[in-house]
């Protein structure tokens, strides 16, 4: 028979791998919805330490999908994906090391133009007001686009597809 000291830790871990059924979590993000739920600090670190060790529950995975997710549909570039991982939960030390390798300026680029002409059809740097070309900028710039790249972006002499 159990003894009554292991159902609440249980229970937490129970509830962990019906959170995790639905969604990925990293470490933080998934101990704050156990508490919120009514879990113990005690019980909730206990099935978090459990998940880890089996692999279920992994900060690394989980920002290497977000990063992938958000470079691929252009939602977050640059010190933006690094805010983004931060407010979700991945520590800063593995969110260091999975931006170490940063794009190419020749791929944001290609991103960004890719970007306005989706959601600017027709826009022209060369033809375009600075009502225009502002709405642009922070359009970039709220995505995490740097300087570099929206000024290259915004040349006079180029045309985006």
């Amino acid at each position: 028979m159990r003894s009554s000291v292991s159902e609440p830790v249980d229970q937490a871990y129970l509830a962990a791998l019906r959170l995790l059924a639905g969604r990925d979590y990293t470490v933080v993000s998934l101990a704050r919805k156990l508490e919120q739920r009514g879990h113990g600090p005690e019980q909730v670190a206990e099935a978090v330490t459990r998940l880890v060790g089996e692999r279920f529950l992994d900060d690394h995975r989980y920002g290497e999908r977000l990063i992938a997710q958000c470079r691929a549909s252009g939602r977050y570039v640059g010190y933006r994906l690094r805010q983004e991982l931060k407010r979700r939960g991945v520590p800063a030390e593995v969110a260091a090391e999975l931006l170490a390798d940063p794009q190419e300026d020749g791929e944001e680029l290609a991103l960004a133009r890719q970007l306005i002409s989706r959601r600017y059809a027709g826009f022209d740097p060369g033809a375009s007001d600075d009502r225009d070309r502002r709405r642009v900028i922070g359009f970039l710039q709220r995505r995490g686009f740097g300087a570099g790249v929206i000024r290259q972006l915004l040349d006079r002499r180029q045309q985006i597809d």
